[in-house]
């Protein structure tokens, strides 16, 4: 028995070896896996043709509950965003050319300048040497240059005069720090938040109203130089009037009602004082730039009409030599001086004061207090406006109210910057 069970472990423990043998020998290879697929259930065909459009699916899945949906990701932001670019370009162009423009029209007034000056006081100077004992072919031909002289001088005065190329140069100037404002405005709405449709609405439009408050060609849209009554530069788009509601409950959003009648005390002194203020020195400015801008090509008028009778007497060569220098004179105080800049100078400063009274008037009465500007922000960007602090804004609306309840007028400008 015992040698049977030994020979019988010797033979399990042998076929098991063998079997091993045989299993590690030969390998079975594997049969590729086929994938049928499965059909796609009306939900799953949805999600795909939504994705296919780039929208994320909002129908919930079989394996979510009814109440579980993803969010819609709409490429509005995207495209709002890529809008303010393009136009963020356009005024980094507008920002170059202006400034070229406005270089460029510095040097029309300073070249011009001169050649009249040269051109008067040269003609004025052959009038006396003809008056002084020349005779015939000599007296003749000094006679024919310095009328010729004359009334180039006039011709090239009456032009000048009417493009005030001082005052195009300054217009310049100032759409150019605009159209820079307006530049770090669009990067501001760009770094803080995605803009929206309404913030590449209002981008256009302040482009298009400063594109047509600082036209660039000459010919048919040049700003008038000599208006019948001065009136202040306008270029903000026009505020879109909606139906706001009164709000009469507790303050929201930094506001209150002490610093509306702050701001209320505040366009008060601005359209008592420094509004009428430059209005009054814009309209005095612009009678000035009239009268000599009259006066100039008039004076050597007078003295080409003079030059042409020397020789006839000495009442001619005086009038000719003493209208040229008058002419040179007058030239050189509207031109040198820049009348026609100090002009657009006073009207930018109006508009200055006319957009800041808009702007506190439309923030103030009547609108939403959770929807409008924050009312500490606000403060503070006003006082910036007319360079000062938060402490003195706060003062010049106490002394203003404290005016109206004595009768009296104050006697301080709202802005320290102009």
């Amino acid at each position: 028995m015992a040698s049977l069970r030994a020979s019988g472990l010797l033979f399990s423990s042998s076929s098991c070896s063998c079997s091993k043998g045989i299993n590690a020998a030969i390998s079975v290879p594997k049969l590729p896996r086929i994938r049928f697929p499965a059909t796609k259930t009306p939900l799953k065909l949805v999600e795909e043709l939504n994705l296919r459009n780039g929208l994320t699916s909002t129908i919930p899945s079989e394996n979510t509950g009814l109440d579980q949906y993803e969010p819609i990701k709409s490429t509005t932001s995207t495209t709002a965003s890529a809008k303010l670019y393009a136009i963020l370009e356009a005024v980094a162009d507008r920002v170059e050319m202006h400034k070229n423009i406005g270089e460029q029209r510095d040097n029309w007034n300073k070249l011009l300048l001169n050649s009249i000056n040269m051109i008067t006081l040269t003609a004025a100077t052959m009038v006396g040497v003809a008056a002084g004992g020349a005779a015939g072919a000599p007296l003749l031909a000094l006679k024919l240059s310095s009328t010729l002289l004359f009334s180039a001088a006039t011709g090239m005065l009456i032009i000048m005069n009417k493009i005030q190329p001082s005052q195009l140069a300054e217009e310049q100037r100032n759409a150019t720090r605009l159209f820079k404002q307006l530049y770090c405005q669009i990067q501001t709405t760009l770094a803080l938040r995605d803009p929206t449709e309404l913030d590449v609405k209002d981008a256009m439009e302040r482009t298009l109203a400063l594109d047509k408050a600082y036209p660039l060609p000459l010919l048919g849209k040049m700003i008038e130089k000599f208006p019948e009554n001065f009136e202040p530069a306008v270029w903000w788009p026009k505020p879109h009037e909606s139906p706001r509601k009164q709000h009469k409950t507790k303050a929201k959003n930094g506001w209150s009602e002490d610093l509306e009648k702050e701001m209320g005390e505040v366009i008060e002194v601005i359209k008592r004082k420094d509004s009428e203020d430059y209005m009054r020195l814009g309209n005095l400015a612009l009678k000035v730039n009239k009268i000599m801008a009259i006066s100039g090509p008039l004076l050597t008028g007078i003295a080409a009409a003079g030059s042409a009778f020397v020789g006839h007497g000495s009442w001619a060569a005086i009038v000719a030599v003493t209208a040229g220098a008058l002419a040179s004179t007058v030239n050189t105080f509207e031109h040198g001086w820049q009348v026609g800049m100090v002009v657009e100078m006073y009207r930018n400063s109006a508009g200055f004061f006319k957009l800041l009274e808009e702007s506190i008037e439309s923030t103030i009465p009547g609108k939403d207090s959770e929807k409008r500007e924050d009312g500490e922000m606000f403060e503070m960007t006003v006082a910036l406006k007319l360079g000062r602090s938060l402490s003195q804004l706060r003062d010049l609306a106490r002394k203003s109210s404290t005016s109206h309840v004595h009768g009296s007028t104050i006697d301080e400008f709202a802005s320290k910057l102009f």
